[in-house]
C-alpha cells in the first residue's frame, strides 16, 4: 500500500474540547494530510488556526464528511449518535469520545496506554473514547491490575465544573462572583440564597460547597456517571465481573478531575512495587512525597497531559489493597488527548 498522510475531520471543532483538540493537533507530530473543522451551522464560517493555519469552520453535513479518512468526534451524545455512522458508511474511521458507542460489543473503548490492540478490530468502523472520569483513574490502575490482578475498586471521583460542559464552567464563575469578598458560607442556606435558583447544570450551588451528584438518576439511586465508571472500567481491563462502586461529586474547580481510589488485587501489593510500577508507566507521573508536600491537586496538574498519581499508600487492614489519589486534566487525557491518540494509531495505518 502506498503511504500517505490520511484526511482528518475535526466534528466538533469550535466547543471546548475541540479548542484543545486544535491544540494538540498543531503541537504533535504532523502525521495529518488535510485538516477539516466541522461544527453545527450556526459556527460555519469561523477561521480556527491548526498547525499555524487559519482554517474555516464547516457545517456539519454530509458533503462536509466527504473524503475523510478518520474523524473525531467531540460533540454531544444525541449529535454523534446521529452522525458518526454516516461519517462511517462514507469510509471515515471514527474517534467518537462521547457516550454514544462506549458500550456497543462492536465498538472497542479504547485507552492507547492499556489496550491499544483494541484500535485495529472495529465492526462498525468506529473506536470509542471512555469518559474523562474513567480516563482520570484507569491508566494508573490499569498499570497496577496487570502487575497484581485488579479484583475491586471503589472511588470517589471529585469532578471539576468543565465536565459539565460550558455551561458548567460559566455557573461556577457567576457562583463564584456572588460569594466572593463575603461572609457567606457560615449559616445554613446562605450560600444557596445567595446563588438562588438558577444553579446551572449542578444538583446545587457549587461556589463554597460541594455537589454529591453528576450524571442521571437511575435505579436505587445511582447517578448514570458512576454506573458509567464501572462500565467503562470493566469493558477496558476486560473484567466483566469486576466489583466496582463510584460515587461521584462536583467540586469548585473549573479544570481537572481527582479520584480517590481503593484497590483491591488478587495478590498481596507493596508500595515500593506499585511505585516502580507507576513511575515506569507511559500516562503516568508519579507525585508522591507527602513529607515534602508533594501530591497532585487539580490547581497544579491543569493543563498537562498525564495522570497524577500520589498518597499511595497500602490498606491498614488489607495487604492485597492500596489507596491512592490521583488527578487528570479532563479536557487533555480526559477527551481530546486520548482521542488524538486514537486516532494517531489509525493514522499509522496509512504508512504500515
Amino acid at each position: 500500500m502506498t503511504s500517505r498522510k490520511p484526511a482528518l475531520a475535526v466534528v466538533g471543532a469550535t466547543g471546548a474540547v475541540g479548542a484543545v483538540m486544535l491544540q494538540i493537533l498543531s503541537q504533535h507530530a504532523d502525521v495529518w494530510g488535510d485538516i477539516r473543522l466541522i461544527a453545527s451551522p450556526r459556527s460555519a464560517g469561523r477561521k480556527l488556526a491548526v498547525r499555524g493555519e487559519e482554517v474555516e469552520v464547516l457545517a456539519l453535513g454530509e458533503e462536509a464528511l466527504e473524503g475523510a479518512d478518520v474523524a473525531l468526534f467531540l460533540v454531544p451524545e444525541a449529535v454523534a449518535a446521529q452522525w458518526a455512522p454516516i461519517a462511517a458508511a462514507k469510509g471515515a474511521v471514527v474517534v467518537d469520545a462521547s457516550p454514544a458507542f462506549r458500550m456497543d460489543p462492536d465498538v472497542p473503548l479504547v485507552v492507547p496506554e492499556l489496550n491499544p490492540h483494541c484500535v485495529r478490530v472495529r465492526p462498525r468502523g468506529i473506536v470509542a473514547c471512555p469518559g474523562d472520569t474513567t480516563l482520570a483513574l484507569i491508566v494508573a490502575v490499569g498499570a497496577l491490575h496487570a502487575e497484581f490482578g485488579l479484583s475491586e475498586l471503589v472511588v470517589s471521583a471529585y469532578q471539576a465544573a468543565s465536565g459539565a460542559g460550558q455551561a458548567g464552567v460559566t455557573a461556577l464563575r457567576e457562583q463564584l462572583s456572588l460569594v466572593a469578598g463575603t461572609e457567606l458560607g457560615a449559616c445554613p442556606g446562605d450560600v444557596r440564597r445567595a446563588v438562588g435558583d438558577d444553579t446551572g447544570p449542578f444538583a446545587a450551588p457549587l461556589a463554597l460547597n460541594v455537589v454529591p451528584w453528576s450524571g442521571a438518576l437511575l435505579e436505587e439511586g445511582w447517578s448514570s456517571d458512576e454506573l458509567r465508571i464501572r462500565a467503562e472500567a470493566r469493558k477496558i481491563l476486560d473484567l466483566p465481573e469486576l466489583r466496582v462502586a463510584a460515587t461521584c461529586v462536583r467540586v469548585p474547580v473549573l479544570n481537572a478531575h481527582s479520584v480517590s481510589v481503593h484497590a483491591r488485587f488478587e495478590h498481596e501489593v507493596t508500595v515500593a512495587r506499585a511505585h516502580e510500577i507507576l513511575a515506569t508507566s507511559p500516562g503516568v507521573v508519579l507525585y508522591d512525597d507527602p513529607a515534602a508536600g508533594d501530591f497532585p491537586t487539580p490547581a497544579d496538574v491543569v493543563g498537562t497531559d498525564p495522570t497524577w498519581v500520589g498518597r499511595v499508600r497500602r490498606s491498614l487492614d488489607d495487604d492485597r489493597a492500596l489507596e491512592l489519589f490521583v488527578c487528570g486534566d479532563n479536557l487533555r487525557k480526559g477527551a481530546a488527548l486520548n482521542a488524538a491518540q486514537i486516532a494517531e494509531a489509525v493514522a499509522a495505518e496509512f504508512s504500515a
